[in-house]
């Protein structure tokens, strides 16, 4: 290596910016390689004696010795006393060089997946939002959690269970938390559940793939409500289900459509307390007549009662889990809306047969939930400040609720009408004759409004377009403000 440009070459390296978070003798080492791997450095080239190399670069002999030993130890470089150090023969330029000529770069070759990876890339991901921004879905008020709260008891969770904390967890959740979740969904849901049916787990989304593997076979069907929620699409898909669609009506779920299907589906998804993005709630026969299908068939019923804690006319209608006297209903929860999504903490509460076969899943899928925020939880929900934050909040929603109303019929008559929703953190809006929703989409992303649009939520194109605006995690004052800007946007 005694050429200057090879020395030259080297010093930059060294002082490439990537590198200058590491040490030196990382940085010393990691050049060295680059230069033996691209073949600047040949097979069974001489290099310099450590103190040479050294004071050429203005290091300690020590830093380049490190380095060295590094490279022998990976097998870049033979050591041999009183000959020297040499790049190996067997990598370099013979290895690599002579087999990567005339190949193009990586990103410009064709990727080669499996037909189910090309089908994630055709349909796409589920992307969610990830700041505060009007008019995003699915995002509640942050800004008022307690987080002092949550931090103390995160605090004597870990201080009252200590290192043992910190190992694997139960796939199946923490006890106290499956308690803790059981005598919620019993007492506030009208649910029939006790911990050992309880499976926590880190999103909806998990407990709809797991549902999709462990019910149905790949390339069989599942039926899902139309319009129904994207993410729960998507997470089918991936699971290689074909979706076969339910019509929804002012009532919910059509049963008449349910019972005249003959796809050989014995699974449906369905969002009974909320529907999803109608709002519209299952009527009390349709859910008794749900159950009875699931019987008839043998079947599954998914029930998602993903934001029924803010109901906003009266009591929310029970769960179909407690109407359920066969034990055919696969209930999820989160605490994605009801807390904060960065908690990453949902359950399912399940039939005493699919307990053990879930829990296996689980366990293949990923482990198990951390148990700090399990445990914490736990004490959240126990303590009563569970309880007290979606009192809080439902409160909040009701006038964000309002607001979202009010500011569309005031600013936006002459494009869309805006449907009361009962519940949830979000408003459907359909669009009047001649708006195009994909149209009415780019011209709000023009002005830095995330403007979620009805059409992808159905399986075909519907007759008219709209949003769904999210206004759980804004002020009165933001959606107002939000929506005169969308209404300067759209003209």
């Amino acid at each position: 290596m005694t050429p200057q440009f090879e020395l030259d070459t080297l010093k930059m390296r060294i002082a490439a910016p990537e590198l200058a978070a590491l040490d030196l003798r990382v940085r010393v080492q990691r050049a060295l390689r680059q230069l033996i791997l691209d073949g600047v450095l040949a097979p069974g080239l001489r290099l310099p004696a450590t103190r040479v190399l050294a004071q050429s670069l203005g290091v300690s002999r020590d830093t380049v010795e490190m380095a060295y030993a590094q490279l022998r130890l990976d097998g870049y470089i033979e050591r041999q006393a009183g000959s020297g150090s040499f790049v190996s023969p067997t990598i370099g330029a013979s290895l690599l060089g002579k087999h990567s000529q005339g190949l193009a770069p990586m990103s410009a070759q064709p990727v080669a997946l499996s037909a189910r990876g090309a089908q994630i890339i055709a349909s796409g991901g589920v992307a969610d939002q990830q700041t505060v921004k009007a008019f995003a879905t699915g995002l509640p008020e942050t800004r008022a959690f307690p987080l002092d709260v949550w931090e103390r008891l995160r605090r004597q969770a870990a201080g009252e269970h200590r290192a043992g904390i910190l190992l694997h967890g139960d796939p199946q959740g923490a006890e106290a938390l499956r308690q803790a979740i059981a005598d919620y969904v019993n007492l506030e849901r009208g649910a029939r559940a006790t911990a050992s049916q309880v499976l926590v787990l880190s999103s909806t989304r998990q407990a709809l793939y797991l549902c999709a593997q462990v019910l149905a076979d790949a390339h069989g069907p599942i039926l899902m409500e139309d319009p129904g929620y994207f993410g729960a699409r998507k997470a089918f898909e991936m699971a290689q289900l074909r979706v076969v669609p339910v019509p929804v009506d002012a009532d919910g779920l059509s049963i008449d459509h349910l019972r005249a299907d003959r796809s050989g589906a014995n699974t449906v998804y369905v969002t009974p307390s909320h529907q999803y993005p109608t709002g519209a709630t299952l009527a009390l026969e349709r859910r008794l007549a749900l159950t009875a299908w699931a019987a008839e068939r043998q079947g599954w019923i998914i029930e998602d009662d993903y934001d029924s804690q803010f109901h906003y006319a009266g009591l929310p209608t029970a769960c179909v889990q407690g109407l359920d006297t066969q034990q055919r209903t696969i209930y999820l929860g989160t605490f994605a809306k009801s807390l904060y999504p960065g908690l990453r903490i949902g359950y399912m509460v399940l039939p005493p047969t699919l307990v053990k076969p879930m829990i296996h899943a689980r366990s293949i899928l990923d482990g198990h939930t951390p148990q700090l925020d399990q445990m914490t939880l736990a004490r959240f929900i126990a303590d009563g400040h569970f309880a007290a934050h979606v009192r809080a909040m439902r409160k909040v929603y009701a006038v964000r609720r309002d607001a979202m109303a009010q500011a569309v019929q005031r600013h936006l008559p002459h494009v869309v009408t805006a449907q009361l929703p009962p519940g949830g953190l979000q408003m459907p809006c359909l669009l009047h004759e001649g708006r195009d929703e994909l149209d009415t989409i780019r011209l709000a992303a023009q002005a830095g409004i995330a403007l979620p649009g009805l059409s992808r939520l159905y399986a075909t194109p519907p007759a008219r377009g709209g949003w769904l605006l999210g206004f759980a995690a804004l002020t009165p004052h933001e959606i107002d403000s939000g929506i005169v800007r969308l209404a300067r946007a759209l003209g």
